[in-house]
């Protein structure tokens, strides 16, 4: 009797474990999300600048704001690998919880 409720507070504990890491998941991908919309946003701005610059030439402040728009979306582009590195690692976890939930089924 006694074994059982270890093994019920052991599953308990593991649920709620992976139901955090699913949550820390999600939040990851909402990131990542966000990320790849502000990304796409800055590519049509450094399309939008290339275009004015083709159509009425170069100017300091076209240069400057093309250069800067770049800049930004490789911080972008960056940021995003590193959520997708964190997403990995989270899923990871998770599978890792997963394989400990099967065992504590498998030894019933």
């Amino acid at each position: 009797m006694m074994a059982t409720s270890v093994k019920a507070a052991t599953r308990e504990v593991l649920l709620d474990r992976r139901l955090a890491l699913v949550g820390n998941v999600s939040a990851l991908t909402a990131e990542a999300l966000r990320l790849n919309q502000k990304l796409a946003g800055l590519e049509m701005e450094v399309l939008r600048v290339e275009l004015e610059i083709g159509k009425s030439g170069t100017s300091p402040q076209l240069v400057q704001d093309l250069h800067e728009a770049e800049e930004s979306a490789e911080a972008i582009v960056n940021a995003r690998a590193a959520c997708e590195d964190h997403i990995a690692a989270a899923e990871g976890e998770v599978a890792d919880v997963d394989r400990e939930l099967a065992a504590t089924v498998n030894e019933d």
